[in-house]
């Protein structure tokens, strides 16, 4: 099955980790040529030499909120590949408190890194886009679609997220520009383990994942590897028809389509 990758550049921020690294050890396997993007740059070097085994890799060690990251992003993409064909809005994290509580400078900072950093390095990379179409993803959360309590400021970015995706889409596609989410839901990862030992370090990961209190339907906390799967599909030329949706990636927790 061919995906369609061979010789095509992505940028995925907030890749040195997680969900992004593992998109793009997939993506490489797959012929296509990847930009690592991430604060961190001793884990970045980890990554790189890693993924670089199966093909072309490279990183950019930026902050996506400084002045200026979004072009200095995509020129290093453009001048250590040649193009740009894919960009992976990756970069977040969680800050989740009640209203209240929330500080002014707290939403700022939320909405800076979840939105805006997304926005900046998108248009940054439209014009690459524009010469051979292209598409664009957008990680957001599941409960930006039904916020529960004390999930300020970022349920709200992650629904700006979604909302800025569609209407992207809508813009976009005349120049064969298709713009996609995901929507996270509880998936393994770096902040889940923390609070694994230390929760419940008397446990096994595997117990931990499938306890009942997480209430997700498919009964355990997903895998990295099966969010970058739904990602590596949406980019792919497989999705060539797929534009302008939100797909859950949650076991089937979240509370809307």
């Amino acid at each position: 099955m061919d995906f369609g990758y061979e010789g095509k550049a992505v940028v995925i921020t907030g890749s040195s980790k997680g969900i992004g690294r593992k998109t793009a050890e997939q993506m490489v396997k797959l012929g296509a040529k990847v930009m690592l993007v991430a604060r961190g740059e001793e884990d970045l070097i980890k990554a790189k030499d890693e993924i670089s085994r199966h093909g072309e890799v490279d990183y950019v060690q930026m902050d996506v909120t400084e002045e200026d990251a979004a072009d200095k992003i995509i020129d290093a993409t453009v001048s250590r590949f040649g193009r740009v064909d894919i960009l992976i809005n990756n970069a977040g994290g969680s800050f989740a408190k009640a209203f209240e509580d929330v500080e002014i400078s707290d939403w700022e900072q939320d909405i800076d890194l979840k939105l805006m950093a997304a926005v900046r390095v998108s248009k940054a990379a439209l014009p690459h886009l524009k010469e051979n179409g292209g598409a664009i993803l957008n990680m957001t959360a599941v409960l930006g679609k039904t916020p529960p309590p004390s999930s300020l400021p970022t349920t709200v970015s992650r629904a700006a997220g979604m909302a800025m995706t569609k209407a992207m889409s809508k813009d976009l596609g005349q120049y064969n520009i298709r713009v996609n989410a995901v929507c996270i839901g509880l998936i393994k990862s770096d902040q889940i383990m923390k609070k694994w030992k230390s929760d419940a370090p008397d446990l096994s990961w595997e117990e931990y994942a499938r306890l009942d209190e997480h209430n997700i339907p498919l009964g355990r906390i997903g895998d990295t590897e099966e969010a970058a799967n739904v990602i590596t599909f949406l980019c792919s030329d497989l999705a060539s028809y797929v534009s302008g949706v939100a797909v859950n990636v949650d076991g089937g927790s979240g509370h809307a389509l």
